[in-house]
């Protein structure tokens, strides 16, 4: 009975916190879907939920009956129980009915998927590639030449014009899972094997998120960030991404460090030699709030400490030691707080 008790305990606990005005405006809260395909896997949360929990009112019902109807009583010593053999009623009650909901709840899941899955892009959708690295994202925007990483923007929808932004999802190493609980539902990212996904966020913002399968050492650091903007900001945003790379005289000692090592064998600084694709495009990196994909903010401070020794930061990250001294790792600093 005790267990019982905490699982009801645990149940309605839950609810209250999920109606709670803190859980409304968690940016991380599958109970306030701001996107089509978010709202619809809460409309079927909430039908799962509500089949569940009669289910569970039924059986602890009955439960309860027949803890208090056969309980053990003053002078039932030594006289056993009337004992039943079988009742094909009772078990074509408990085969059935179990059946019945199994295949309703089947039915409900497979319409979702479907409806999500099936979709096709309208005019006007936005089209983004995204590749998992470990333990970073990658966005490609095919229709604009325009590539990022970490941050995915993307513009809002109008209900009545609705302008989705459809996803291509690779991986470029391992498997990983793409999921903003409040924009859709979880995704993987399979080498060899795209998939596909898509969002139609319904108000502006900020939506977090990160990588859901495990996919190494850092994988809890493989966070997600989707700026929702106007269109206008959005339109602005892809234009100051198609720009090649401010070239500032100040900051040449930084650049030409940064392109005498193997930084660049990783990276690409549009406008540069460096043309690296295995790390994240830097041709625009001060535009970004977050760096390490998200794990710390984008500060003078965080960004040398990162350049010096990624580890301090991100323990287990693939980004190596350049060994720079510290006036060249100011230098770096330096450049890199240029490219904007």
């Amino acid at each position: 009975m005790r267990t019982i008790a905490q699982s009801i305990l645990f149940f309605w606990a839950a609810l209250a916190w999920a109606a709670s005005p803190g859980a409304q405006f968690s940016p991380t809260n599958i109970f306030a879907p701001a996107s089509t395909p978010a709202n619809t896997i809460f409309g079927l949360s909430m039908f799962v939920l509500a089949v569940t929990g009669a289910i569970f009112v039924v059986v602890f019902s009955l439960l309860v009956y027949a803890t208090v109807k056969f309980r053990k009583r003053a002078g039932d010593e030594g006289r056993e129980p009337a004992q039943v053999y079988g009742s094909k009623q009772v078990e074509l009650a408990w085969t059935v009915i179990p059946v019945l909901i199994v295949v309703v709840l089947f039915l409900a899941a497979a319409r979702v998927i479907a409806s999500i899955q099936n979709a096709e892009p309208p005019a006007g959708a936005i089209h983004v590639t995204v590749i998992g690295h470990q333990y970073w994202w990658e966005y490609r925007y095919p229709d604009f030449n325009v590539v990022t990483a970490n941050e995915l923007h993307v513009p809002v929808s109008d209900p009545a014009h609705p302008t989705p932004t459809f996803l291509t999802l690779l991986s470029a190493d391992t498997d990983h899972s793409f999921w903003v609980p409040r924009l859709a539902g979880k995704t993987d990212l399979i080498p060899n094997h795209p998939n596909h996904t898509w969002i139609d966020p319904h108000e502006t913002g900020l939506f977090l998120g990160q990588c859901s399968q495990y996919c190494g050492v850092q994988h809890a650091m493989m966070l997600l960030r989707v700026y929702v903007q106007t269109r206008p900001e959005f339109d602005r945003w892809l234009a100051q991404q198609r720009q090649p790379a401010a070239v500032n005289a100040a900051a040449s000692d930084g650049q030409r460090i940064f392109e005498s090592t193997a930084c660049v064998n990783c990276h690409t600084v549009n406008g540069t030699v460096a043309k690296g694709k295995f790390g994240p495009d830097l041709t625009h990196l001060m535009s970004r709030d977050t760096i390490a994909s998200g794990a710390v903010l984008n500060t003078h401070q965080n960004l040398r400490a990162w350049i010096q020794d990624p580890d301090t930061l991100k323990p287990g990250c693939l980004m190596p030691a350049m060994g720079l001294n510290d006036r060249q790792v100011d230098a770096v600093t330096a450049y890199m707080e240029t490219l904007r």
